[in-house]
């Protein structure tokens, strides 16, 4: 089979596609990682609102939740989050239904589930680290 520069063309396109122009793609999130001062308190609240531990444990010094394909890891160190740094989201197939898991967990949620204007129905929470949570699901 005869290849023309059409071909030729048209595979570089579908490599582009594959690499981008400039180089490689960034496919997805692979990992957060959050310090935490206390891993056994950390490893109880995370497994409280339903996180699957995939790695290490109350015991250890770095502990990974699978999140769907990505992860949520825990480090210990004493350093911990400096100040608010911004917020973990996490998708959930029914934000209210976690927001009542929380509740029931002891956990304290800081405000009820909400509809926001960019469309998903969200909630926020706080770990004992510091770091913010937000459990979202688009709005149909």
């Amino acid at each position: 089979m005869k290849t023309t520069a059409n071909d030729a063309a048209g595979a570089a396109k579908d490599n582009i596609g594959e690499a981008g122009a400039a180089g490689p793609r960034i496919l997805s999130l692979s990992a957060i990682t959050l310090a935490t001062r206390d891993m056994e308190r950390a490893v109880r609240f995370y497994e409280a609102l339903g996180f699957l531990q995939k790695y290490g444990g109350p015991f250890e010094s770095f502990t990974s939740f699978e999140l769907g394909g990505t992860f949520l890891n825990l480090i210990a160190d004493a350093r911990g989050p400096a100040g608010w740094w911004g917020r973990v989201i996490v998708y959930v197939s029914d934000v209210d239904a976690m927001h009542r898991k929380a509740l029931a967990a002891g956990l304290v949620p800081e405000f009820q589930p909400l509809d926001a204007p960019w469309g998903e129905r969200y909630f926020h929470i706080v770990d004992p680290d510091g770091h913010e949570l937000s459990f979202a699901k688009p709005l149909v």
